[in-house]
């Protein structure tokens, strides 16, 4: 890259870049000199073209001579010389004393401190870039280069005349775009291959003939899984090369292309990808702590040590991707062994170490999309950047412990099908799995059958937990014990915790109790009867607080749960609950997930459930925890609804709540707290459906909402939806049913799936219109007109938006009706209205603006954005859809910012500007967008337009198979316009 980089003046350049520095230049654009923030007079445009040459100089003296020639080439004016010296004159008595100087003859500039002209800065960061990559230090290195690459203002020396400025021009342009394709190609090396896409597009289209951009698209679109776009742009690119210069592409695009044909698995992944540097890396150390008492077990150590090996490799280097499943009952020590083996290979792990509960034994194991969720954004994977599927997913994930060297621990697994989206896939990486099954179906793994200890093992991890002293001389009464326990790890160390607490007891005490009544000797010999048995002892233990505490906190479903939420079913004070828990954690039966926040092992979880159903005195008090809960997450949601929606009526109609929620200062805690607490909420939600506690289950449902159009938990939301209502219509309760099948709409037109939300949305406001529920009678009559937005029906439309709008005026409801507007507005467009939809947009958007600014402000300024650009209000729309972007980013909204994204690629395609509407449609497909794959098939169909315009005739071809393909799942009648743009494509 050196010898592509313009020189400037190595002008004395004491200290560092962070020295301040009292005159400054900028060439990187309109020619400027400036003292500290205070901008300098630089003259006429002769004039700035003096100072620019001289600048670029390297501190050397010009010549009247040369500056001549650089001002004016072969023609200049009779009195050029004179000219020149007022110019220097002129200059001099603008900058610092000594500045320009006049030398035998001519003029320099000397003495600029560090820092002064913005090409050195540009040229002292694109060198440290080099430095860094050649370290391997990638994201330092991006992080530089883009920092050079932002001191561009626009075209290099803009409006300097001659011919000296007009070459200086060219060479930094070249150098710019250089170091833009340096850049692109460590962005693709470190896998950001859809962010890339977006960027290369427009570029493509703004300097069409340049080969290494196409490239670098070709590759970022084949690693995006766009295999058809990326043989499209090579077929773009040589008919525009033969057209326009006479030649064919460069070998190393021909080459690409054939890899491409072949599918070469080399191109599917950086050759030498690495972890994304920063500041503080980001290298998960998620391994729950290992038992200090570790005992026996050495042949299985040495057998999984070995394994782990073949995967970190000699000399550090990888060799295989290793797995190893550990099989066997609960209780046995299956997650004891794995973490202990962890952490002993842990050094041959540098790159960190992820830990996950997969909760296989329970009723409702964890999903593989939730937990691949939380491993990338322990990897350090932006929110944003992670995707909806599954299978997307589970390749982003591969692909980012590509070139890392991570271990995982898969605890808990409930079956291979589980755990097969979780494996890394990639050779020095490894994966222990511990389940209660023996996986024989997952293909490759080394499976370890883990049985009880043999009495001389379980015998030395009791003495190590009570003291050589005290079983020394009990050894009978100690063996009596670890028989009793049936040799299981997780019963002895139970048993033998609480002997060590008890000094008053002997273990003559002990092995007493243990061979006491019906329960003991059988139940320790009989499966998962000997796990129960083991939660005995610690239960049979505890103080009544800590008893009631625990079969109370047992009663819960959800991955785990929060300090405040544990306070809530205890209907303790939040210190009091703490010391409970956390003296549930010292007899390990709770788990510390994190700080705040703790989870049941699920198998304890059903022995807690059983004891509440024994022990509890009143049964009312189950129910009332539960109730308490519920009221907490209700209580809380509706308090995140009211922040994120100020003076939404929703919150009003809600079922009232008897245990108070939290209280937030702000909106960023609200939604921190909302997306941490999905999983519980949504849990909370299923268990409540079915029991008296229906109607504030649908309400908690409802208030929520914002989960669902925002991307992060659509599944899993709906899922909750879709049980929620079948609970409603079997318990009969019209008021309930409508409000969740309203809600069950809503999640379906975020998906897209048009008539199934007509179909819910009908049955609801029947429900609703019998019962007199007014807030879903107003809520679904506006899911109706969206509906019939969908399916280009908008004087029906217009009908359900003024039911809604009726209900929503009558009920005082400003905000929503605001929003009923905006879809209004839409309606009006649909009917050919334009006049009548910007006013009506304008008046939700004012409507909204008296409130304050909220999410749905974004959904006016969208509305009215939309109404403009059919409108042809081009520059008007473009502001709105800003405006809207920012608050969807504010409050979490991706899949708006996706939508909102598509609409400004729209407005760019109709004020023809094809390569900014390609970039932002490209923006959408990455972000995802409401509407589901309909959408995603009318942003492919604006995207291959745009290109189709920049003259990539295959690559927009190829964007329209795949529109088509969408659109045929769904059954959307854009349908045939993509297949007539397809059919004049092959005609032209």
């Amino acid at each position: 890259m050196d010898d592509r980089v313009p020189r400037v003046p190595e002008q004395k350049r004491p200290g560092s870049l962070r020295e301040p520095v009292t005159l400054r230049f900028d060439v990187l654009g309109p020619v400027r000199a400036r003292r500290g923030e205070q901008p300098l007079a630089t003259g006429s445009p002769q004039q700035r073209a003096l100072l620019a040459a001289l600048l670029l100089r390297e501190g050397r003296t010009a010549t009247a001579a040369e500056l001549i020639d650089a001002l004016w080439g072969d023609e200049p004016p009779s009195q050029a010389l004179a000219a020149v010296r007022t110019y220097a004159s002129r200059l001099r008595k603008v900058l610092d004393p000594g500045v320009l100087v006049s030398e035998s003859g001519g003029y320099a500039v000397r003495g600029l401190g560090e820092g002064a002209l913005d090409l050195a800065l540009a040229q002292d960061w694109a060198a440290e870039a080099e430095k860094a990559k050649a370290a391997g230090v990638l994201g330092r290195a991006r992080e530089l280069l883009n920092r050079a690459l932002g001191l561009w203002d626009g075209e290099a020396l803009a409006g300097v005349p001659g011919p000296y400025a007009e070459a200086q021009r060219v060479r930094l342009e070249e150098w710019r775009l250089g170091l833009l394709e340096y850049r692109l190609d460590m962005d693709l090396e470190q896998g950001c291959h859809a962010e890339a896409v977006s960027e290369l597009t427009a570029l493509t289209a703004a300097y069409p003939l340049r080969e290494r951009l196409r490239e670098l698209l070709m590759l970022a679109l084949y690693r995006s899984g766009r295999q058809a776009e990326a043989l499209a742009v090579y077929a773009d690119t040589r008919r525009l090369l033969a057209e326009e210069l006479g030649v064919d592409p460069r070998p190393g695009l021909r080459a690409l292309q054939r890899r491409i044909l072949q599918a070469d698995p080399d191109l599917a992944e950086p050759s030498a990808p690495q972890a994304e540097p920063s500041a503080a890396p980001v290298r998960p150390a998620q391994l729950p702590a290992t038992v200090p008492d570790f005992t026996g077990r050495s042949c299985f150590v040495t057998e999984l040590s070995e394994v782990l090996a073949g995967a970190s490799g000699d000399g550090g280097h990888g060799r295989v991707m290793a797995v190893s499943a550990l099989a066997g009952i609960g209780g046995v020590g299956k997650t004891t062994l794995a973490v202990h083996v962890a952490h002993q290979a842990r050094p041959a792990f540098p790159d960190g170490q992820l830990y996950v509960d997969l909760q296989g034994a329970g009723s409702r194991s964890a999903e593989p999309e939730t937990v691949l969720g939380a491993f990338l954004r322990a990897l350090g994977t932006a929110d944003s950047a992670i995707p909806d599927s599954l299978e997307e997913r589970a390749a982003l994930y591969r692909s980012t412990l590509d070139g890392r060297r991570v271990l995982v621990l898969l605890d808990n697994a409930k079956d291979a099908a589980q755990v097969r989206p979780l494996l890394p896939g990639t050779e020095g990486c490894a994966a222990l799995v511990t389940s209660r099954v023996r996986m024989v179906d997952l293909a490759g793994a080394h499976l370890v059958d883990l049985d009880v200890m043999s009495p001389e093992e379980a015998l030395a991890l009791f003495t190590k937990i009570v003291g050589g002293e005290r079983v020394a001389s009990e050894r009978k009464a100690a063996l009596d014990v670890v028989a009793a326990c049936g040799f299981l790890p997780l019963a002895i160390r139970i048993a033998a915790s609480r002997l060590a607490a008890r000094r008053t007891w002997t273990v003559s005490v002990l092995a007493a109790k243990l061979a006491d009544e019906r329960r003991r000797l059988d139940e320790l010999q009989a499966g998962d009867l000997a796990v129960k048995a083991t939660f005995e002892l610690g239960y049979g233990q505890l103080e009544p607080t800590q008893a009631r505490a625990f079969r109370l906190l047992g009663l819960a479903d959800g991955p785990d749960m929060s300090l405040a939420a544990a306070a809530a079913v205890l209907d303790l004070p939040l210190e009091e609950t703490e010391d409970l828990l956390e003296s549930l954690v010292d007899t390990s039966l709770l788990e510390s997930a994190a700080p705040g926040r703790y989870r049941f092992h699920d198998l304890v979880r059903l022995y807690a459930r059983a004891c509440a159903e024994r022990d509890e005195a009143s049964p009312g008090e189950r129910g009332a925890a539960m109730s308490r809960l519920l009221d907490f997450y209700l209580a809380t949601t509706a308090q995140v609804y009211a922040i994120e929606h100020p003076r939404d009526r929703l919150v009003d109609d809600l079922e009232p709540t008897s245990y108070p929620g939290l209280r937030f200062t702000g909106g960023a805690a609200a939604l921190d707290w909302l997306y941490t607490e999905a999983g519980p909420l949504l849990a909370c939600v299923r268990q409540a459906a079915g029991t008296e506690r229906l109607r504030r289950a649908v309400d908690l449902l409802w208030a929520a909402k914002d989960l669902t159009e925002s991307g992060a938990n659509s599944h899993q939301y709906e899922t909750t939806a879709r049980a929620t209502c079948d609970a409603t219509r079997a318990m009969g309760d019209g008021r309930a049913e409508g409000r969740a099948r309203t809600v069950l709409s809503d999640v379906l037109l975020v998906s897209g799936r048009i008539q199934q939300a007509e179909d819910e949305a009908r049955v609801a406001m029947a429900l609703a219109e019998t019962v007199h529920d007014a807030t879903a009678v107003s809520w679904v009559a506006n899911n109706r007109g969206l509906v019939c937005l969908h399916q280009s029906r908008f004087g029906d439309g217009k009908v359900f938006f003024d039911q809604a709008l009726e209900g929503l005026r009558a009920a005082g409801n400003r905000p929503f009706e605001a929003t009923a507007l905006g879809n209004l507005s839409r309606a009006y467009l649909g009917m050919g209205n334009t006049d009548k939809a910007v006013e009506i947009a304008r008046r939700g958007l004012a409507a909204h603006s008296e409130i304050g600014r909220s999410v749905r402000l974004a959904n006016s300024h969208f509305a009215l954005g939309v109404a403009l650009t059919q409108a042809d209000r081009h520059a008007e729309a473009l502001t709105e859809f800003s405006d809207a972007l920012r608050i969807f980013n504010e409050h979490r909204q991706r899949l708006w910012e996706g939508v909102t994204n598509f609409r400004i690629a729209q407005v760019h395609l109709a004020a023809r500007r094809p390569a900014q509407a390609a970039q932002h449609a490209e923006l959408a497909l990455t972000l995802g967008c409401i509407g589901g794959d309909r959408m995603r098939g009318n942003v492919l169909t604006l995207l291959g337009r745009a290109l189709a315009e920049l003259a990539q005739a295959d690559r927009a071809r190829a964007c329209w198979r795949d529109a088509l393909t969408l659109y045929e799942q769904s059954g959307a009648p854009e349908s045939d316009v993509v297949r007539g743009l397809l059919a004049h494509a092959a005609a032209g």
